[in-house]
């Protein structure tokens, strides 16, 4: 029997969060478009961090949102290389807030993002690009068959 490996860290991987919030409508999950690419909050890591705090850092510098939780604990999921063999690392997060903020880049001052909607996961398959599609399924199925109590 082959004993599980551990997982190596890309040498380009980019971090980020499927953020998950309830509402009187159903789950909804925060995507962000720039130019015509709709997205999570996601980022490179810088020296010294781990991925999920690479994850926590970018979506509080481009949502603004500085209250996650990770319910399933450290579940992710990786995609494929794209971008120049970049891998991208995502976590499944809740938050309770609602509010979006489009902030000013550190690097070049400003938004990264054009755009940001709360979306169903239909709706959400609908803007995304195939890769960006798969991990919305992956998200969805993955939170349907791992319920958990609703944050308040």
């Amino acid at each position: 029997m082959n004993e599980p490996q551990p997982r190596k860290t890309p040498k380009l991987m980019s971090c980020g969060a499927v953020i998950l919030r309830e509402t009187p409508d159903g789950t909804r999950v925060l995507m962000l478009r720039v130019f015509r690419h709709w997205d999570f909050p996601k980022g490179l890591m810088e020296a010294g961090e781990s991925p999920r705090e690479t994850a926590l850092r970018e979506v509080r510098e481009e949502s603004g949102i500085t209250t996650l939780e990770f319910p399933w604990g450290d579940v992710c999921l990786d995609t494929g290389p794209y971008s120049r063999g970049k891998v991208a690392r995502y976590y499944l997060a809740r938050t309770t807030e609602s509010r979006v903020q489009l902030l000013p880049s550190p690097d070049t001052g400003r938004p990264e993002h054009s755009e940001f909607r709360w979306v169903s996961f239909a709706e959400g398959r609908r803007l995304a690009a195939p890769r960006v599609a798969a991990v919305l399924d992956w998200a969805e199925k993955f939170t349907s068959g791992h319920a958990i109590a609703r944050l308040t």
